[in-house]
């Protein structure tokens, strides 16, 4: 029997949080906040199956760089409390295969 899960938080920066360093964590990456002026590496953590950033077609090109559009986020919300994005953590299924998951995760989108 499949398990549903579907959990909405926000990554807020009164929480010391960093939109950059949320983002390279997510997706394994080594990503630099110019907001921060740190490095979070995360090239090293396992079980990264996918990553892709999904625009909408009046987006800039240049915001399919991960590191461009997150410090775009940070430079756009300067504020100290700021509510810089949301992050969405779903179960998928077992019964589908990576990319039928894939498939679903974008209908999200």
């Amino acid at each position: 029997m499949s398990a549903y899960h579907f959990h909405v938080t926000q990554i807020k920066r009164s929480k010391g949080q960093s939109a950059v360093a949320c983002a390279a964590y997510r997706s394994g990456e080594k990503l630099f906040s110019e907001y921060y002026g740190e490095v979070s590496d995360y090239t090293r953590k396992r079980g990264i199956i996918h990553t892709e950033i999904l625009l909408p077609a009046h987006a800039p090109p240049e915001y399919y760089n991960r590191q461009a559009l997150w410090n775009a986020v940070e430079k756009a919300e300067p504020h100290p409390k700021a509510q810089l994005a949301y992050s969405f953590d779903i179960a998928l299924q077992n019964e589908f295969s990576v990319e039928e998951n894939i498939a679903l995760a974008r209908r999200f989108y």
